[in-house]
């Protein structure tokens, strides 16, 4: 649901950071976003791609996931910065491990286990 929200609001360049644990949901926000950009692909992680690209009606999903990356120049040899300015969004996920490459106007959304209500409720904080 947040996701879809997310991507419903989408502009062209938007950059959306996503922090948490393994299986908080990360994958899941993307799945809600590329739902919204009417995406109809099976979204995956790309965790050993680094970057999958999906082709949505209006704007295009880059979909990062930064957790293999161990030196941010490795981002530079995909092309990250070209992902940075196509018509579209990216997504990253564990954006954290290269939060040095991140812009500036960048949405951070961190997503934590609220084990005090059960294990499947999360808190998600968001800042722009």
């Amino acid at each position: 649901m947040i996701g879809n929200n997310i991507g419903r609001n989408a502009k062209p360049d938007d950059v959306i950071c996503l922090v948490g644990d393994l299986g908080v949901g990360k994958t899941i926000i993307t799945k809600g976003i590329a739902e919204a950009l009417r995406i109809n692909e099976n979204i995956t992680s790309p965790t050993f791609t680094i970057v999958n690209e999906y082709e949505g009606v209006n704007l295009n999903l880059y979909h990062f996931d930064t957790y293999r990356i161990v030196d941010e120049n490795e981002m530079w040899e995909i092309g990250f910065e070209e992902y940075l300015y196509k018509k579209g969004i990216c997504v990253i996920e564990w954006a954290d491990t290269i939060k040095n490459l991140i812009p500036k106007n960048s949405i951070w959304i961190y997503i934590e286990k609220d084990l005090s209500k059960g294990e499947e409720y999360r808190k998600i904080t968001i800042e722009n």
